[in-house]
């Protein structure tokens, strides 16, 4: 039971969120290469498996993590800080049948209306191209539905502090799907439609991990929750807080969702190559989110959820935990977009420059990532404003701000994306870049959003502007010296050169970072010369 004079230490759970996350995200880079390798970026087959993954995948997004996390974990939460084991179990056991079955009836739907999906979503596909798009969508829906399950089995892990399992399970899916490359890619002479044969493939290969992330994690949840009962009893008060909290939060993820879809649609219009381009990039800008924003965010919804006091402690309590969370994350974030920023390619080489994918393949994505940066530091501080609405038990406002971001994301999208390289004189599947630059800049107007009102609520936080100058300082040193090492050795081997180049830029600003005398910094070489 967290009480608001004596801080629960979240660091070791951070520390296992990123652990968990680093992992699967490693293994979801292979993944990438694997397909980059077989598929590279200008490829129908590769284009219809990139825009068929996505439109299932908002059942996992709208059910998934942050949305059980936002209305179940502080609820489930308060209920074992309280002891009470019994009401616990029933509400562990309701919110998972409830969603076993939402999810079962949206899997059964989605498949029934693949075709008119297809057509809203994806106009730019057509002929076999849109029917092998049809075709895998159909596949994945039924692997996207246990992946939404298995965010059940997460929320119960984080709030009984578990967190190492519950970010690491998806390893086993990201192997499913490595595995099913390398089997069948290696048996194929990789024509477009033996690539298409492979694309149906790793779909099934992505079911069949989907249901192992699930698998691994269940035997846990069985364990730690010894009253579980499975029942579809919404009238315990309880649970319709479950549901309460619920609607916003799933209303907010259903309004991003359709930015994700608004993305989609703009680039399936953009020409063969910029879906899968988009995809891949969008791969990279993830890790840092993931590994620093969710991280952080993950290990301090069940610290602030369990918060007891009156409202001046709690409100003291809230505010040193998320100035301190905002530092975290902006020590890692900020050289993070400087890196997208300058050296975007070497970090495409590095990962995904063999095979089918080409050195112009690099600099693609470079581009794309480059938009990226704009928001990056926006959308990672944002989850962890988010994460204290939730904790105060608000999923509405939340709701209001994701709404005004993503309109601002649609509007400023087709401008960017669409009427913008035209009017350039650049080519059209350059507009990926300026969907993911007018996504940063509409992250920031929900990011300002956020943090007004959390202020006028709790009292003033967020990061001191000292710390922010230092930070961007360090990281233009680093981005020097990693182009010097660039020019002077070049790409010639991506792996081997493009290590060198990342390696130098790390250690540079790290180095710069505690000359600076930045806390983050030192206390990480503390940590560090300790072990």
């Amino acid at each position: 039971m967290a009480q608001p004079g004596k801080r629960e230490a979240t660091g070791r759970h951070a520390f296992l969120v990123a652990a968990g996350i680093l992992l699967s995200k490693v293994f979801g880079l292979v993944r990438q290469g694997f397909f980059s390798y077989y598929f590279g970026v200008e490829s129908d087959a590769g284009d219809a498996f990139t825009a068929a993954f996505k439109i299932p995948n908002f059942l996992q997004t709208l059910f998934g993590e942050g949305v059980l996390s936002a209305s179940f974990i502080p609820v489930y939460a308060r209920l074992l800080s309280q002891g009470d084991e019994e009401e616990s179990g029933r509400v562990a056991g309701a919110v998972g049948a409830i969603l076993a079955l939402v999810t079962s009836v949206i899997v059964l739907l989605g498949v029934i209306a693949t075709p008119y999906m297809i057509d809203a979503i994806a106009p730019g596909y057509h002929g076999p191209k849109r029917e092998l798009t049809i075709h895998l969508v159909r596949i994945l829906f039924p692997g996207a539905g246990l992946l939404a399950l298995s965010a059940w089995c997460l929320g119960v892990l984080n709030s009984h502090r578990k967190f190492f399992l519950s970010y690491s399970a998806s390893v086993v899916w990201n192997i499913a799907m490595i595995a099913t490359l390398a089997w069948f890619g290696g048996r194929q002479s990789l024509s477009p439609i033996d690539l298409s044969s492979l694309a149906v493939k790793l779909a099934w290969g992505s079911v069949a991990g989907s249901a192992l992330v699930f698998g691994v994690q269940l035997p846990y949840v069985l364990k730690l929750v010894r009253r579980l009962r499975l029942n579809l009893d919404t009238r315990a008060a309880n649970v319709r807080e479950v549901v309460r909290n619920f609607v916003p939060v799933f209303f907010s993820r259903g309004v991003v969702q359709v930015s994700a879809y608004v993305d989609t649609l703009f680039a399936t219009e953009l020409g063969t190559g910029a879906m899968n381009g988009l995809f891949t990039a969008q791969n990279i800008y993830m890790l840092p989110v993931s590994l620093f924003g969710m991280a952080v965010s993950a290990a301090e919804l069940p610290a602030m959820s369990s918060a007891l006091g009156d409202e001046a402690e709690v409100q003291a309590y809230l505010r040193r935990r998320l100035d301190s969370g905002l530092r975290q994350i902006a020590f890692f974030i900020v050289p993070s977009a400087m890196a997208f920023l300058a050296l975007g390619d070497v970090i495409a080489a590095t990962l995904f420059q063999r095979g089918r994918f080409s050195r112009a393949d690099s600099e693609y994505v470079w581009g794309i990532l480059a938009g990226s940066a704009v928001g990056l530091l926006a959308s990672t501080l944002g989850r962890l404003y988010s994460s204290t609405y939730y904790a105060l038990r608000d999923t509405r406002t939340p709701l209001r701000f994701a709404t005004v971001r993503v309109a601002l994301t649609t509007v400023l999208g087709y401008l960017c994306a669409i009427r913008l390289p035209p009017l350039i004189g650049i080519a059209p599947a350059w507009g990926v870049a300026g969907l993911t630059s007018s996504a940063g800049v509409a992250g920031w107007v929900e990011f300002t959003l956020l943090r007004r009102t959390l202020n006028r609520r709790i009292g003033n936080t967020g990061l001191p502007a000292a710390l922010v100058v230092k930070l961007w300082s360090a990281a233009a040193v680093a981005a020097a010296a990693g182009w010097a090492v660039k020019f002077g050795i070049g790409i010639e081997s991506p792996r081997l050169d493009g290590l060198a180049i990342l390696a130098a830029y790390g250690l540079t600003y790290f180095g710069v970072s505690y000359i600076l005398g930045v806390e983050e910094c030192a206390r990480a070489v503390r940590r560090l010369m300790r072990r």
